[in-house]
């Protein structure tokens, strides 16, 4: 007979709903140091005279050390080999250092950029070490559970906007607040959280998969379906702040904390944007979510800029749907990944995927300044629309494939 609690409920079902809650605060927490620079910026445009070009590399330096950090962490297996929730608090505990360095330390972009750099690297050990380890606990409803965990990091990595917008004026306030919150994501880790009934024995070292992960087609394609989609996201999320400053100020709307509070309040969509569509991926299928939010979020990158300089309402209502669909099928991606290759090498699949995504929006980041110089802020967001057009394709061309019936139990 089945064990099962007083309450009625499986031990291992009741474990794995408190694990889910535990690691999505700790990714909520840990994740608040990725905008906690672009959170700031105009505040650090004033203070340090920063140039377009060192606004974005303040946001790029952190995709460029997670991809390094990344790779380095896929290459050599460590989230398969190591203990994940060491390896989570220790990348939290590092990042929070070298973050709260900016504040307490650099006098200007070129020493703040380098511990930016360094602060992506030590995310590479968050974020998809989270992934891995939920993928443990879960094999049912693990788009669900995926989806609300990467709908709890997306409002942590919107957390820096709320606070530069209710918070003190100070940006150097707003960037240890966020070093503080990753302190107590990996105590976190360290004291309740561990791998579930679902992990595989630690695999032998083999460097090779990481290159697996592009010559099978069916993974192939959910990769592509994912860079499709991260071409797109942190382009919005880097410059959206910005856009809404400028565009309140165009419109004589409002002022920085106005346009920061619209900002947290569209990437925090988000958060509920990874939440329903991780349960419609369970009943409808991965690849019918995630060329839906590709859909929508195109169209949004094509009329936003529209938009630019007229009624705050109309902004925010778009930039709000924006936000809910733009990452809503995030989580998707990495369970399309967890079901389709080796449950041995799940965090090195899952490292990789998101290392050739990050470094896919190093592009894209950089892209949207020179656009806004040559077309405004009007068209600047339409290239991005280039992203979710070509995912929406190759999740389509794996819906065809006989190996997506591997994915959402059948519905594909």
């Amino acid at each position: 007979m089945a064990q099962v609690s007083v309450h009625g409920t499986p031990p291992a079902v009741a474990g794995a709903a408190r694990l889910l809650a535990l690691l999505s605060l700790a990714e909520f927490l840990g994740l608040a140091l990725w905008l906690s620079a672009s959170a700031v910026i105009p505040a650090l445009t004033r203070e340090w005279s920063l140039s377009p070009s060192m606004q974005a590399w303040m946001t790029n330096a952190v995709q460029l050390g997670f991809v390094t950090g990344a790779l380095t962490s896929a290459l050599l297996n460590l989230p398969d080999i190591f203990p994940s929730r060491i390896i989570f608090a220790v990348s939290a505990i590092l990042g929070a250092a070298v973050n709260a360095a900016i504040p307490l330390w650099a006098r200007g972009p070129e020493a703040a950029i380098p511990l930016r750099f360094l602060t992506g690297f030590c995310l590479a050990g968050v974020y998809p070490t989270g992934l891995k380890i939920l993928a443990t606990w879960f094999r049912r409803n693990r788009g669900m559970a995926l989806g609300i965990m990467v709908g709890a990091l997306t409002v942590g990595t919107a957390l820096p906007h709320l606070i530069a917008a209710v918070g003190s004026p100070d940006w150097r306030v707003t960037m240890l607040a966020a070093s503080g919150l990753s302190v107590i994501a990996a105590i976190l880790a360290l004291t309740a959280i561990h791998e579930g009934p679902f992990r595989t024995p630690a695999p032998r070292f083999q460097w090779k998969y990481a290159l697996h992960l592009w010559r099978d087609p069916a993974l192939r394609l959910a990769n592509f379906g994912y860079l499709g989609h991260m071409w797109e996201l942190y382009g919005m999320w880097a410059w959206l702040p910005l856009f809404l400053f400028e565009s309140f100020r165009a419109g004589g709307t409002g002022g920085s904390s106005a346009a920061s509070l619209a900002a947290f309040a569209a990437i925090g969509a988000g958060g509920a944007g990874c939440a329903v569509a991780g349960v419609l991926a369970d009943r409808l299928g991965r690849t019918t979510v995630t060329i839906a939010s590709m859909i929508i979020s195109g169209a949004c990158c094509l009329l936003i800029g529209m938009l630019f300089g007229g009624r705050a309402a109309a902004v925010v209502t778009v930039t709000m749907i924006w936000g809910f669909a733009i990452v809503a099928d995030s989580a998707q991606f990495s369970t399309s990944i967890t079901e389709l290759g080796d449950p041995a090498y799940t965090g090195t699949a899952l490292t990789m995927q998101v290392a050739a995504g990050f470094l896919l929006t190093v592009v894209s980041i950089r892209l949207l300044p020179v656009a806004v110089a040559l077309v405004g802020w009007r068209y600047a967001f339409s290239a991005l629309a280039l992203g979710p057009a070509a995912g929406s394709y190759a999740m389509w061309r794996l819906r065809l494939r006989p190996e997506s019936a591997r994915m959402a139990g059948g519905m594909r």
